[in-house]
């Protein structure tokens, strides 16, 4: 194996994330990359980046917030990337890369991305409008020309990403009428691992690069046949995600959804920002009274109590960063599933083991009065990113 990435997106997040590790890994000397970056979607405002991504001269990342109680400002000029397409001018030559070139596929194509589009259900002599009926057609290729085995890592936040992926994939490969043997080789021989991702990539540089704070995580679960492709302090192999979510989804995206409530309930300024609320002494120590008294003893019912503790004090250097303008308008869209998700599902989790464990701030947030979300939507609520 080459080692080389195809890479769907060309979203800021991507270029402060995925390209960025693979830069380091690269300059320490491993043998992972280069990155060939394919925009999935026609016009749209990003066409521009597709021309700048791929120079040789590379792109900044500019790293900007605080660890350890430190300042951090740096910037990384990337030079991970060294080719960029767009599926739909330049399909003949991703196939030719796809088949030929690439040995691990990422992608980050947004929430919409994984949307099957009309059209996707046949196959198409060119390029799909979707991505995974993209994907699906650029993998048959593959397998008519040899079949190589192949890892995608998928970073959309999206729960269980992988197994989500691989779902549309063997559904429109029945609607195909592919073959039975093409079906076994995508089960046998194309891993495809479920992954985590949690940074905040605050805003653009233009023309091409990003702002990101210093705290960044890429999990990745482990699969049968799966060999990590780079070492990095950032990256983590695991055989079990859910730690990592639950980390994630309980105290960062809930201390988010906890002042997003008092922002409503309270009827404060419309374009407060999380670092502005928590300049606030009272709200800030309601947030610490969350996380000292009901956050971090339900995880330590679960048995993650120093995880929680670690990943508490990360939490709340994230909110101070000055860096970042984090709108609570934003955070409050969709309130009432994300309360489900985050404050009703941590309640529920921890009370599987100890069912008379006390939630009094949790109780109130989740009966506060605002519209209830239909059960089907809260079954399928994505990792918000914020």
């Amino acid at each position: 194996m080459t080692k080389r990435i195809l890479q769907f997106g060309t979203s800021r997040f991507l270029q402060a994330h995925v390209d960025l590790f693979v830069h380091e890994a690269r300059a320490s000397g491993q043998d992972i990359g280069p990155i060939t970056v394919a925009k999935t979607t026609s016009g749209g405002s990003r066409a521009g980046r597709v021309a700048l991504i791929g120079r040789p001269e590379g792109f900044p990342v500019h790293i900007k917030g605080l660890k350890d109680g430190l300042a951090v400002d740096e910037i990384v000029t990337v030079r991970s990337v060294n080719r960029a397409l767009t599926a739909e001018r330049d399909w003949d030559e991703l196939r030719r890369i796809l088949v030929h070139e690439t040995d691990i596929i990422v992608s980050n194509v947004g929430d919409a991305g994984y949307e099957i589009q009309p059209g996707d259900h046949s196959r198409p002599a060119a390029a799909p409008p979707g991505f995974p009926a993209k994907l699906l057609s650029l993998l048959v290729e593959r397998f008519e020309a040899g079949g190589q085995p192949l890892v995608i890592l998928p970073c959309e936040l999206i729960s269980n990403n992988g197994w989500v992926l691989r779902k549309l994939l063997n559904g429109l490969a029945d609607d195909w009428l592919l073959s039975e043997a093409f079906k076994a080789w995508l089960a046998a021989s194309v891993v495809i691992c479920n992954t985590l991702v949690d940074r905040i990539v605050s805003e653009a540089i233009e023309p091409i690069g990003a702002v990101a704070e210093p705290y960044a995580l890429w999990a990745i679960q482990r699969e049968p046949g799966f060999e990590p492709p780079l070492e990095h302090p950032l990256v983590v192999i695991t055989d079990d995600l859910e730690p990592y979510l639950r980390l994630k989804l309980h105290i960062l995206n809930l201390g988010h959804t906890y002042l997003a409530g008092i922002w409503h309930a309270e009827g404060r300024r419309s374009d407060e920002t999380v670092r502005a609320i928590l300049s606030d002494k009272a709200i800030r120590m309601r947030l610490l009274n969350l996380y000292t008294d009901e956050i971090v003893p339900g995880f330590a019912a679960r048995g993650m109590l120093d995880e929680a503790k670690r990943y508490v004090a990360a939490t709340l250097e994230r909110f101070d960063n000055p860096y970042i303008n984090h709108r609570i308008s934003d955070i409050f869209d969709n309130h009432a599933i994300k309360i489900e998700r985050r404050a009703r599902d941590f309640i529920t989790w921890v009370r599987e083991k100890y069912p008379a464990i006390p939630f009094p701030q949790l109780e109130a947030l989740v009966t506060q009065p605002v519209a209830r979300p239909a059960i089907e939507k809260i079954d399928a609520v994505f990792q918000e990113g914020e």
